[in-house]
């Protein structure tokens, strides 16, 4: 039987079908391969389908199978393009492929047409339309402006739609001018063809650009349709001045995490039913908003919910076959039996996705489809029907040769041979029938049931089983046990959380046979494997079955049940273990009563388990954090029989989250479920806006800046802020209300005001609601104006023949225009350019500069300003500094010593400055005794000196260089031993 079970026949299961195909029109490839390969036994031959005519595979056509693969030779468009559709058959039945559309893809040249010319005032926007040519499938563009290939780059200021391929600029600069061209490329496979359009020249008039508030100009669908899984792209742009910025937002929904991308455009990635709605686009600047929305609509391609799987049944019975699929729209479902539709006729029912048959035959075996199709596309479910005609055959399933049995017990015998139609059954022990008695039953599936055993039980049991194809039996000894006895019974126990205990459980059995203990909680059998240590069975003695509890938890409460087993019967006897514990999560949390600040919760009691409820706290979060606090409630303290309370000190405009917590005496349980979100109601700000400042901007401004208003505070929608301010000494306010929440700045512009002019400012927020308190009043300073005074009395010093010191008298604070931050002094060779100088600044108040880097021997102009944020004041009158002659480049030589006592002297040939030069004025030695020691520093205004030394000296390290008023010169280094005498 196995042997022919390995290699029967089955019908063709499709494991390669045809797939959409795309081809360039024209292009160099000579064939085109659809896919169609099938599992089946005897092997499947095939056979294709072209817009649902069958394809004649003739010798000389340009049509021919490659195994069950179609290769269509030199495809063109007018002949091949269509739908295709592989039939795989054999002795089994027939089953179709999905079908695969094999297309042409193509692109043409834009119109050769000139294309006009495009004239506008400079700081207006302009749009280029693209006007494709036609083409097939869908193209990217990209812009040229003047020549090839400088694409116009994708930023705030311009944008290149995807869907139209126009061009837009939301406001024109001078570098706009030129020519532009629509460049369209065409993807498929690896082939990329690109066109470009006529050139279209922009030209801009030239006037003062006022600013205007935004106008969207490429707008997304009213409706856009998209398929569940796929990215939805939505588009977005506004001509205006400033540039406007754009935001998106889901006027029915929040944000989602699939949101890719931003201004512009927004992306959609792997969508779904839940990002299904209205959408809305927002362009503003300075001078306004404008806004634009369409819905996204989700539907969905066939997909099965439910399938037909291989089926074999007996002849003359019924059968009932279902498929489902779902998608949007609402797929409809039809049948196919070998590749041929299926509708109802004498014994078969055909309802949508339901398939009935009445009492099957023979000629009903065959390959079944199930085909589920929208508009979006179609799903193939496949399966075989095989209609049986078997005599009874026990081969398989024989009767137990030898069936063990316990002395007053049960024995249940069954009788299952294969056979089609269903065969009768009797039984018979020895030679004697049996019917149904007080203690012997034969079910309706045969099987014999015999109850109340003893020894005399024991015997030959023969089933008989017959059909009108034949007859077969089989033959089993029942032989008669002991009976299985619990003899210590467990018993039942009531501890706390986190205690251990162990369930006793003895027995006795027929010694002949092997026992088991097993035990199950609540009917359900215990898996010691997975219990993470809580469980542990006894291994003492074969007759002793206890278990032992560790660390029990509430889940561990329950009916214990010990079941003692032989393979004849079983006994079992059971105990109520009761965990006391924390209460269970409250259930059911309704919030109701809604107000700006409190809510009215209630909920229902969960398990106490076993132990009564204390008292209840409730928690809640925001939208603003994940994490749940514990919140102020009326009653303050919840008694445990209580079912509700009111929230208070909530945020206004907030949404919100509760949950409710309960305790007892043992600690506190798990909490409930969160409420649904439900949102305070609004109320006039309470908290006035933080971080009052400002300063700087251009003349005749004052600019204030405060931190924008946390959402905790704001308290209800249309939020903004109201400025009042006026010069410092004044008595009227004025004020300026500032609309949107994460507004941060307001600039105040008025030819009157003069610089660094103190203004006091407040703040206060409004929303729809009303106006909220004012903050304390704020000094803010106009914007600064360049220093007007020059520091005087500037002198300049050389120091070194690189360095000099600069030293001046401040401006006056009274004749300052901004916070003095510090002077800048300037400093330039003899015969260059002011405007070459190099400068060096200096912070705060002091008045002089060290200034470093010049060259020697040079005579350098020097002047010096004041310096704010606004920038430098005018200049002192300059005055002159030269320079020194750099020190000679030579170091001392001819280095000699001799030791005299404790002295040692050395002497050196002197050093002669040249002409350009500065003099030597004396030496500097530098003298250290060992490499580890600090160097002690000698002067010398000749070429000796005489340096004390220890009796024990042996060595030290001596460095010579000249030194005068152009600085120090190059050193000469020397190695002193007391054995040796001169340095070369």
């Amino acid at each position: 039987c196995q042997a022919q079970s390995s290699t029967r026949n089955y019908g063709p299961v499709f494991e390669e079908q045809p797939v959409h195909t795309l081809v360039p029109e024209g292009s160099a490839e000579e064939k085109v391969t659809l896919a169609c390969r099938a599992r089946a036994s005897p092997p499947a031959t095939y056979r294709w389908k072209m817009n649902g005519t069958e394809i004649k595979m003739e010798p000389d056509s340009r049509y021919r199978l490659v195994a069950g693969d179609l290769v269509i030779s030199n495809p063109v468009k007018a002949k091949d393009a269509g739908s295709y559709q592989c039939v795989a058959s054999n002795s089994r039945g027939t089953v179709v492929s999905r079908e695969a559309s094999l297309r042409f893809g193509f692109l043409q040249e834009f119109s050769a047409e000139e294309r006009d010319p495009v004239k506008i005032t400079e700081g207006w926007g302009v749009m280029f339309a693209c006007s494709p040519p036609p083409h097939y499938p869908g193209l990217s563009y990209r812009w040229l402006l003047n020549e090839f290939p400088n694409f116009i780059p994708a930023d705030g200021r311009r944008f290149v739609s995807q869907t139209t391929g126009n061009l837009y600029i939301a406001k024109t600069e001078a570098s706009d001018l030129g020519n532009y061209s629509c460049f369209a490329t065409s993807h498929i496979d690896f082939i990329t063809k690109s066109v470009f359009s006529k050139f279209s020249r922009l030209s801009l008039a030239a006037e003062d650009a006022r600013q205007y508030a935004p106008s969207i100009k490429a707008r997304f669908p009213a409706d856009t349709y998209a398929l569940a899984g796929q990215m939805v792209t939505l588009e977005c742009f506004a001509f205006g001045n400033p540039v406007p910025r754009i935001k998106w937002r889901k006027l029915d929904g929040s944000q989602s995490s699939k949101w890719i991308g931003s201004e512009p455009l927004l992306q959609i990635q792997d969508v779904g039913f839940e990002d299904e709605g209205t959408y809305e686009c927002e362009a503003e600047n300075i001078k306004g908003r404008d806004t634009y929305q369409g819905r996204i609509i989700i539907q969905a391609q066939p997909e099965w919910l439910k399938v037909i799987t291989d089926t074999e049944a007996d002849i003359g019975s019924d059968l009932r076959w279902s498929c489902a699929a779902a998608g949007k729209p609402r797929p409809a479902v039809r049948w196919l039996r070998d590749g041929q539709p299926l509708t109802s006729q004498n014994r078969i029912e055909v309802s949508g996705g339901e398939l009935r048959f009445s009492k099957l035959v023979l000629e009903d075996s065959g390959m079944y489809q199930c085909v589920a199709e929208n508009k979006h596309g179609t799903v193939y479910a496949s399966a075989e029907l095989t209609v049986q005609a078997l005599a009874p055959d026990f081969r398989l399933n024989p009767v137990k040769r030898l069936i063990p049995a316990a002395r007053s017990g049960k024995v249940i015998i069954p009788c299952q041979p294969r056979a089609a139609p269903k065969a009768t059954v009797l039984w018979t022990k020895g030679t004697e029938l049996l019917i149904n008695s007080s203690r012997v039953t034969i079910t309706t599936d045969g099987t014999l049931i015999l109850q109340n055993i003893s020894k005399s039980d024991e015997g030959k049991y023969t089933c008989f089983a017959e059909n009108f194809m034949g007859k077969a039996n089989s033959t089993g000894i029942l032989s008669v046990r002991d009976a299985t006895k619990i003899t210590l019974a467990p018993s039942s126990a009531d501890i706390n959380v986190g205690e251990n205990l162990t369930l006793q459980c003895h027995a006795s059995h027929d010694p002949t046979m092997d026992l088991t203990f097993t035990w199950s909680l609540d009917d359900f059998p215990i898996d010691f494997d997975k219990s993470e240590g809580h469980y542990r069975r006894a291994s003492v003695k074969e007759t002793i079955g206890d278990l032992s509890i560790f660390n029990t938890q509430l889940k561990h409460s329950g009916r214990y049940t010990c079941t003692a087993q032989t393979v004849v019967d079983s006994a079992s006897e059971s105990a109520t273990l009761t965990v006391r514990g924390p209460p269970g999560p409250p259930g059911g949390v309704v919030v109701r009563d809604i107000s700006d600040t409190t809510v009215q919760l209630s909920w229902s009691r969960g398990f106490d388990n076993h132990s009564p409820i204390a008292r209840y706290i409730v928690e809640a979060r925001t939208l603003l954090s994940s994490k749940w606090k514990q919140m102020r409630t009326n009653p303050i303290n919840i008694e445990g029989n209580a079912e509700t309370a009111q929230v208070v000190n909530l945020i206004p405009w907030m949404d919100y989250e509760f949950r409710v917590v309960a305790s007892n005496i043992l600690g506190v349980g798990e909490p409930s479920l969160p409420s649904s979100k439900i949102r305070t109601k609004e109320a006039a700000p309470t908290v006035a806006p933080s971080g009052l400042s400002g300063g700087g901007g251009a003349p005749n401004e004052l600019i204030i800046n405060w931190t924008p208003t946390l959402r905790d505070y704001q308290n209800g929608d249309g939020f903004g802020y109201i400025l009042s301010f006026r010069k410092k000494g004044t008595h009227g306010w004025l004020t300026a209300r500032v609309p949107h929440a994460e507004s941060l700045h307001y600039v105040y512009r008025n030819e009157s005001i003069g610089p660094y002019t103190p203004f006091e400012v407040k703040i206060k927020a409004y929303n729809r609601k009303g106006e909220g308190p004012e903050s304390l009043t704020a000094v803010v300073y106009s914007a600064e104006e360049e220093p007007k005074a020059a520091p005087f009395r500037v002198t300049a010093k050389a120091v070194l023949s690189s360095e000099m010191d600069v030293s001046w008298e401040p401006v006056e604070q009274g004749d300052m225009t901004g916070v003095l931050l510090g002077y800048e002094i300037r400093y330039w060779k003899d015969g260059d350019k002011e405007e070459a100088a190099d400068r060096v600044r200096t912070a705060g108040l002091v008045t002089s500069a060290h200034v470093t880097g010049l060259n020697p021997n040079t005579k350098y102009h020097v002047s010096v300003r004041a310096y704010n944020r606004a920038g430098t004041g005018p200049p002192s009158p300059s005055t002159n500094v030269t320079t020194t002659k750099p020190p000679p480049k030579r170091p001392p030589g001819n280095i000699s010593w001799t030791f005299s006592g404790s002295t040692v002297s050395i002497k050196w040939d002197p050093v002669v400055a040249k002409a350009d030069e500065s003099a030597v004025t004396g030496y500097k030695m530098l003298y250290r005794q060992d490499s580890h020691s600090a160097p002690t520093l000698y002067l010398a205004s000749k070429s000796r000196i005489d340096i004390p030394v220890p009796e024990d000296f042996t060595h030290a390290f001596v460095q010579i260089r000249v030194t005068g008023p152009g600085g120090d010169g190059i050193p000469a280094e020397v190695h002193i031993l007391r054995n040796s005498g001169t340095y070369a």
